[in-house]
């Protein structure tokens, strides 16, 4: 991870040492009296070793164990089945009656498929007029140069300097008009508009007259199909299915002890101590505040520029005319409020009680139903004895001799190193004890090993 210090990218290197200089370090020099301000940044001081842990707590200090009860087991009740049979008999089966369905007739046509199985044997238009023409390739016509690049330098002219000729460059004229003097007089402000336009007589605006009301002499039928087919009939209020509100909880009052407070030791808690900045002492020397813009900058005379506001205009003192087309055509109309137009209700409302009674509360009959047969094994086992915890697994378990790896110690173990892989897997040959009696050498095996 090295990496080289940054250099300037030069194609040539002109031998001039850089300057590190600035004009603020030449124009701003450094004060003696004057301190940089302190950081505000905490020491990475560690902290001093206060002991070893006690590792003991106000709950483990302050908790009581308390005995564990047992809790009382309530034994099913025994089951026990209703007598009778269910009559799994419907509406639907007692009143269904079965009709013969037959096939579908699709409405579709079938295919038909305009086609012969006869061969065709006719020639067709392109094998009849195309010819096979012997053609032999042409050759290149290409005339191949070799480039000789001059040996002579190049002092011609260009084209460009042959043939251009300077001239003198002829300004277009000017369109801005010449300075004419304004008139002396007061402006009349009269324009085509005004002189020429002709005053014409205003017509009065065309009213159409308000037709009256006529009442039609026919009575208005309101009677929906609802009010004429609909009949209220007053019912019971359906009960509500939510449970009662019981409370939880016994009617003892609160003692106002808890042990938490029984237990709990109170620690006395210091206040944070409080940082008192040091007092500012102002530097004693006086400051240069001359910068390269004071001292190099010259000033102009120059006389403000004059506002391009226009001139007031007059203003009228005549009465103003307000008198509009609405003010003079509109007129208003007295118009009075509209009556109802609903009538008395024709049908009587239901004064008797609501039966309340629906086609399936009457048809309906209840049957008893015979609960499926329970498949839950019997205790065989009283919950009073306790578990012995003994399994096949631990009673038949037989622990096994850990290998060694021969890559840790293979000089104690009996091991010779051979070769590394090349995903580096390290092989080590186990050496097998000499037998008396034998001249044979056995090949010991390579026992790979984890580097």
């Amino acid at each position: 991870r090295h990496r080289c210090c940054p250099r300037t990218t030069k194609i040539y290197d002109d031998g001039v040492q850089p300057s590190h200089t600035t004009e603020y370090l030449e124009n701003y020099p450094g004060y003696g009296t004057v301190c940089p301000p302190e950081s505000c940044k905490p020491k990475p001081d560690l902290p001093e070793d206060q002991g070893r842990m006690d590792g003991t707590t106000t709950f483990k200090s302050d908790y009581l164990p308390y005995e564990i009860v047992a809790r009382p087991f309530w034994p099913p009740a025994e089951y026990r089945p209703k007598s009778g049979t269910i009559d799994l008999g419907t509406v639907y089966q007692r009143d269904y009656n079965p009709h013969k369905v037959g096939p579908v007739t699709l409405a579709r046509p079938r295919e038909r498929k305009h086609t012969s199985g006869a061969k065709v044997d006719t020639v067709p238009t392109y094998r009849d007029h195309y010819r096979l023409w012997k053609s032999q390739r042409t050759e290149s016509c290409k005339v191949e140069h070799q480039y000789e690049p001059p040996s002579e330098r190049f002092g011609n002219p260009s084209t460009f300097q042959d043939d251009y000729i300077p001239r003198q460059p002829n300004p277009p004229l000017s369109c801005k008009p010449c300075d004419s003097k304004l008139a002396e007089g007061p402006f009349d402000a009269n324009t085509i508009h005004r002189t020429a336009y002709v005053v014409h007589e205003m017509q009065p605006l065309f009213v159409r007259p308000r037709e009256e009301y006529k009442p039609s002499d026919q009575p208005f039928e309101d009677l929906t199909t609802h009010q004429r087919d609909f009949k209220g009939m007053p019912g019971e209020q359906a009960k509500s299915c939510k449970p009662e509100d019981r409370k939880l909880g016994s009617d003892d009052p609160f003692k106002g002890t808890t042990e938490f407070r029984d237990r709990y030791q109170p620690y006395l808690v210091t206040a944070p101590e409080f940082h008192k900045p040091g007092e500012y002492i102002p530097p004693t020397e006086k400051m240069d505040l001359k910068s390269t813009n004071r001292l190099d900058y010259i000033r102009h005379k120059a006389a403000p520029r004059a506002p391009i506001k226009p001139a007031p205009g007059r203003k009228s003192t005549g009465p103003f005319q307000g008198k509009t087309t609405t003010k003079e055509d509109y007129q208003p109309w007295s118009v009075c409020p509209r009556g109802l137009i609903k009538k008395d209700e024709e049908i009587q409302k239901p004064t008797g009680r609501f039966a309340s009674l629906t086609t399936f509360r009457s048809h309906y009959i209840p049957h008893q139903a015979n609960p499926p047969q329970s498949f839950k094994p019997v205790h065989t086992v009283a919950t009073a004895v306790p578990f012995k915890g003994e399994t096949l697994y631990r009673t038949e378990y037989t622990p096994k001799k850990k290998e060694v790896c021969p890559g840790c110690q293979p000089d104690a173990q009996g091991y010779v190193y051979v070769t590394t892989d090349a995903q580096g897997h390290k092989f080590y040959r186990q050496l097998s004890p000499e037998r008396s009696g034998s001249n044979c050498s056995p090949i010991p095996e390579e026992v790979p090993a984890v580097s």
